[in-house]
């Protein structure tokens, strides 16, 4: 079933006005000092936070990068007057760096992510993201390319599918998941949603289901973040994004589970620190921080924020300012 509402009544942006307040200071700053601001929306999915970040900052350049084809289609419509100052591109989000070449751009002032599954993708039902709904069992952010959920819950070896389910998933029902699922595909491949909520369905047990939600949350974030490599591409696209920004230039990122926040933790943790040794007489220029934190910890959504659109009850925002130019030297973070 297919949503035809107007974007902007389908999608609520998640910490909309905090994340553009965040990402003002270096975009006033880079106007200040002469030139036109770039912004990246590393995320673009319907447009809602670059629809913001345009109408805030109206000499700004916008980048929005995202891998659905779709809500590319999408986002061009509800940014469309503001075609002279954007750019939208079909790629993912670690490749950045050649998306910034291909355009010529040297270096941007902000960035924002807004990680996992976007709102599009969860109401497509034929997407295949909702263990709600039956649909085929796809998954995949760019329906252009890629193996299908359905490809790994038929191909991959228990010992695998345990992997991911508990690591992806964190999942402490993990091995009857898997080992369920190898069992009902030696009759009958899976090809649907609903077939495989009611397998699993079959081995969790009731009480859990009670006390942690849909017995299938928590296996269909492992599929997607595998069919998806959301992890290992989140991994190389935080670094690259520190790289890409100018003195004084903002990263605000926006996860939803503690995985996608422990590798954007970590890679700002490492930035705001110094990396000389322990008794080191002096602070070399390498070993200083490059980065300043902005938020203390995570920042969530208020009440009203999460009444308005309850998607947004799991996110958690951090927020970080290039500190020192140049090169960044990771070998001793």
């Amino acid at each position: 079933m297919r949503d035809d509402r107007p974007t902007g009544e389908r999608h609520v942006p998640v910490l909309r006005d905090r994340c553009v307040a965040l990402l003002a200071p270096a975009v006033l700053a880079a106007e200040a000092a002469g030139r036109r601001a770039v912004v990246v929306d590393a995320t673009l999915g319907m447009g809602g936070h670059s629809e913001s970040m345009l109408e805030r900052f109206p000499d700004a350049h916008l980048i929005g990068i995202d891998r659905d084809p779709e809500a590319l289609d999408l986002a061009g419509r509800r940014l469309a007057r503001f075609k002279d100052r954007t750019d939208l591109v079909h790629a993912v989000y670690d490749e950045l760096p050649d998306v910034l070449t291909d355009l010529g751009v040297d270096g941007i002032d902000g960035i924002l992510f807004d990680l996992g599954v976007s709102s599009l993708q969860l109401d497509e039902r034929d997407r295949g993201f909702a263990y709600s709904y039956d649909a085929p069992l796809d998954m995949r952010m760019d329906t252009t390319t890629g193996i299908t959920a359905a490809e790994v819950v038929n191909t991959y070896a228990e010992a695998d599918l345990l992997r991911i389910i508990r690591a992806w998933g964190e999942e402490k029902f993990a091995g009857r998941i898997a080992s369920a699922i190898v069992s009902a595909r030696a009759d009958r491949s899976f090809r649907t949603t609903a077939e495989l909520v009611e397998v699993i369905r079959g081995v969790v047990p009731a009480a859990a289901a009670r006390t942690g939600g849909h017995p299938a949350k928590r296996t269909f974030q492992a599929l997607r973040i595998e069919v998806n490599e959301e992890l290992s591409v989140l991994e190389r696209a935080v670094p690259a994004s520190i790289d890409a920004l100018l003195l004084g230039g903002r990263i605000v990122a926006m996860s939803y589970h503690s995985l996608e926040d422990r590798i954007v933790k970590s890679a700002f943790a490492a930035g705001t620190k110094s990396s000389a040794p322990v008794g080191f007489p002096v602070e070399l220029e390498e070993h200083k921080a490059y980065l300043r934190s902005l938020t203390r910890g995570t920042e969530a959504p208020t009440a009203d924020e999460i009444e308005e659109n309850p998607r947004a009850a799991s996110a958690k925002l951090r927020a970080v300012e290039r500190i020192k130019a140049g090169p960044v030297d990771r070998k001793n973070r």
